[in-house]
């Protein structure tokens, strides 16, 4: 794996906004994967692709309306699933499958699939331009200030809703930002592995880390490492081998998570 390969303006971009999005996705996603909302990140990405879809037809750039519709649709269908009662997996379903077909009818009344359709459907990490680095960076750092600063609030709402209403937490609003902080990172993680791959980076490094029975705060890091290592070995791989990189990289995060399966089968893993 040649260094020279560094020296490229795209390549260089390419992984400091992979590992940024590696980085949120771990932390935001285990959050989600703790409440049992895995499927969460998916379900907001395709309800993106809508956005994505709208903002192709109107001629905007296709992340600000992804940004809108996903964040909206997404508070809605957490409004309801409180309200109704509504089971998560339930509302997550509704969320996925209204998502994609609004894309789909927006698609085809604005003439058919484009090539920047299947850039959002499938990842274009190496496209990734200046102003789009930027704003994943400074998404990023927003994203993780926030959750230091709540960190406390984010943990008992987690783990036990009724001790942190007791505590005095806001634990309706804890959610509402955490779902809100989702979308975010949702459709910034667009650009690294696509509409109909986004769920891996949310949920695959948290279930492999999560297997290895460490304290929260062991697990954010092992879930870190599991998502930078695949992100930015799959990215190199990709370039090399001239494959994509968004399969690639949920490839690697599958591979550690099946090794671990492995280990923890022949007993070497004590948890």
């Amino acid at each position: 794996m040649s260094l020279e390969i560094l020296s490229f303006g795209f390549m260089q971009r390419a992984l400091i906004s992979g590992i940024a999005i590696a980085i949120l996705c771990s932390v935001v996603g285990l959050f989600l994967v703790l409440r049992r909302y895995s499927l969460f990140g998916d379900a907001i990405a395709h309800s993106s692709f809508g956005g994505i879809a709208l903002g192709l037809m109107a001629g905007v750039y296709p992340l600000w309306t992804a940004y809108g519709v996903s964040l909206v649709s997404a508070l809605i269908i957490t409004r309801i699933k409180d309200r109704f009662n509504v089971s998560g997996d339930a509302s997550v379903a509704v969320l996925l499958s209204s998502g994609i077909a609004v894309g789909l009818v927006i698609i085809g009344i604005s003439g058919g699939f484009t090539v920047d359709i299947f850039s959002f459907l499938f990842g274009s990490i190496l496209l990734v331009g200046v102003n789009d680095t930027i704003m994943i960076l400074g998404l990023t750092g927003i994203i993780l200030i926030v959750i230091l600063v709540l960190y406390r609030q984010f943990l008992y709402s987690t783990f036990n809703e009724e001790q942190a209403k007791v505590s005095g937490i806001s634990v309706e609003k804890i959610n509402y930002l955490l779902i809100f902080m989702a979308g975010l990172t949702v459709v910034t993680s667009i650009q690294l592995v696509g509409v109909l791959l986004i769920s891996a980076l949310f949920v695959i490094p948290n279930v492999t880390a999560i297997m290895y029975g460490k304290g929260f705060k062991q697990t954010t890091m092992l879930s870190m490492a599991f998502s930078i290592f695949s992100v930015v070995v799959g990215i190199f791989v990709s370039y090399i081998f001239d494959i994509t990189p968004a399969g690639t990289i949920v490839l690697l995060s599958t591979g550690i998570f099946v090794c671990t399966i492995g280990i923890k089968s022949l007993g070497i893993l004590k948890t």
